[in-house]
């Protein structure tokens, strides 16, 4: 398969690592080690300490999956698949489609979720939200879908927007799925990371016959470094196939990952309800930075997640307006170009502890802009 360059992991590879602050991070501040181990049971750490460096089941796990069903009406571990995330997307995307299939996904997106589909060489159309509150209305998709539609892609809590569905809205995505025989691939990534009132949605797995959800511990749980995800269906035999991919690629887990995963799966408020209160405090502290800095004009919270995007009012691209900012001042943003979304716009990342000195520094910069 021939792909194309994934430009928002470029830009992070320039960048990530030799920036001062990360102002558009996705993810919340990485857990120590130390901490993740503190948190587990006894029998949790006879785990870590009796951990061999073998092979592993390719599935996962066995106690790995249990955990992870603790959050599902699904109660099969035949029916949960671990791996890393980015990799269960191109799996996925590869056993479900066909170069003469349609597929509907949300835009702006996280590329991966569009590129492996036009790699594949299906014809995509995108589901754009309505306008800039980020709101994405099902009868908007409905018009989207065509007779040979395979997939609809979802991704809620959104990223980079912060939008996100209501039930009503999700039940009736799932009615027009259902209704045209479609399969839906929701990134869930960002599950459960709601500050404010919204209602949280359950997995597209727990609600839909041929509904596919993904989830992990990069983002809810601040632990991208173990690069733990997995896919939860009711369709049990896809998820045979993704197995069968999956041997051309990991072939199976890294074992202390898993041992980890388990541990923050059991103990899950340890790591997300610190990581929700550095959500909710920064949201409030970039509310109030926005009405007195111009440039950006206007600033709609995320209703979940841990993002948004946030308009800019400027004559140059947003590319060249990041590019400066990181020369000048250390500071890394994500620009509308690495979405391929039209109009001038910046990511924001509302889960590092360190956003307070962010926004100094950003301030006293936008003031001489």
């Amino acid at each position: 398969m021939k792909i194309n360059e994934f430009k928002l992991e470029r830009y992070f590879a320039k960048h990530e690592f030799t920036a001062k602050y990360l102002l558009s991070s996705s993810d919340c501040d990485g857990y120590e080690l130390k901490y993740v181990l503190a948190q587990a049971t006894q029998n949790e750490l006879d785990l870590w300490e009796g951990m061999v460096f073998g092979y592993t089941e390719s599935e996962g796990d066995p106690l790995l999956r249990e955990a992870i069903l603790q959050y599902y009406k699904i109660k099969s571990i035949e029916n949960v698949v671990v791996a890393t995330p980015g990799e269960l997307n191109f799996i996925s995307m590869n056993v479900l489609l066909n170069p003469s299939d349609h597929v509907v996904t949300v835009s702006p997106c996280y590329q991966s979720l569009s590129e492996v589909v036009n790699a594949i060489g299906c014809e995509l159309s995108f589901w754009e939200p309505s306008s800039e509150i980020w709101e994405f209305d099902p009868a908007d998709l409905e018009k989207l879908i065509q007779k040979n539609t395979k997939l609809i892609i979802l991704n809620f809590p959104h990223n980079p927007t912060g939008g996100y569905l209501t039930q009503e809205q999700l039940d009736e995505v799932v009615r027009i799925a259902r209704k045209h025989n479609i399969y839906i691939f929701s990134d869930e990534m960002y599950h459960k990371l709601i500050t404010g009132s919204t209602s949280e949605l359950p997995p597209i797995a727990d609600v839909y016959e041929k509904g596919v959800s993904l989830w992990g511990t990069s983002k809810s749980f601040g632990l991208a470094g173990l690069r733990t995800g997995w896919l939860v269906t009711q369709d049990a035999d896809f998820l045979k196939k993704v197995i069968a991919y999956k041997d051309y690629l990991s072939i199976c887990n890294s074992a202390p990952s898993e041992i980890l995963s388990i541990i923050a799966l059991n103990h899950l408020d340890a790591f997300l309800l610190p990581n929700l209160e550095k959500i909710r405090t920064n949201i409030e502290l970039f509310d109030a930075f926005v009405t007195e800095n111009p440039i950006l004009s206007s600033f709609t919270p995320p209703k979940a997640g841990s993002t948004s995007f946030v308009p800019l009012d400027i004559k140059t691209s947003s590319l060249a307006f990041s590019n400066q900012m990181v020369e000048k001042t250390g500071i890394m943003t994500v620009p509308s170009e690495m979405f391929n979304h039209r109009g001038k716009y910046i990511r924001v990342g509302f889960g590092r502890a360190n956003f307070p000195e962010m926004l100094e520094i950003l301030g006293q910069y936008l003031k001489t802009y």
